[in-house]
């Protein structure tokens, strides 16, 4: 399946030299259809970089909970926005961490039915309820889940994981960016799971190398 045009055009058929571009080029000599939201990063890359760094702090740096968990929240948020993009985008990503993606998407499909700790969907159900609706939201969420023994720091970045990705749900979809085939969201998810946010350290493990 052929990346679609964004809404956007002049971002796109614009391209800035910098590490985005590079990502770009490295992806396509790989034979693998780039990202469309690459295009988005790409046209203020003095800008985007900050974006990507603060992505990669919130998403894969050493944190209370797990970058998969972090992942899975991308995703469900995703999934609960429509956003076709990022849902498959991230449940790829989810579903390479866990080295189970048909787990992720029994999360996706049915939260409380899957094999999902209970703990961890109650993690979910504050997402949704951020997500959704977030005037009703308040302190006592963040009691009733430091009641089943989440701390202050898991529910940061959860919340910051949610806040996160209902930017970029509503950035690239108002953008026109779509989904591209199963099988490369699997195979770009899989670099982004090793090589993080970090364009550099995309190319590398796009590349198979480390150093």
């Amino acid at each position: 399946m052929k990346a679609q045009p964004i809404y956007l055009k002049d971002v796109e058929n614009n391209p800035k030299p910098g590490p985005y571009l590079d990502l770009l080029n490295a992806t396509k000599a790989k034979g693998v259809e780039p990202w469309p939201i690459w295009h988005l990063f790409n046209y203020r890359p003095e800008d985007t970089i900050h974006l990507a760094r603060f992505t990669q702090g919130i998403m894969h740096t050493e944190a209370p909970i797990e970058p998969k968990l972090r992942e899975l929240i991308a995703a469900y948020t995703s999934y609960l926005n429509k956003c076709d993009f990022c849902m498959k985008s991230h449940a790829a990503v989810a579903g390479a961490m866990y080295n189970d993606h048909d787990f992720v998407m029994s999360v996706l499909n049915d939260m409380e039915k899957s094999a999902l700790p209970e703990k961890e969907k109650a993690l979910l159900r504050y997402v949704q309820k951020i997500t959704l609706n977030l005037p009703d939201t308040g302190e006592a969420d963040v009691a009733t889940l430091k009641k089943i023994g989440w701390d202050d720091g898991s529910i940061y970045f959860v919340i910051s994981a949610c806040a996160l990705f209902n930017f970029y749900n509503r950035w690239i979809t108002a953008s026109g960016v779509k989904p591209l085939s199963d099988e490369n969201h699997k195979t770009v998810g899989k670099n982004l799971a090793q090589g993080g946010y970090d364009p550099t350290n995309r190319i590398k493990a796009l590349k198979g190398t480390s150093s």
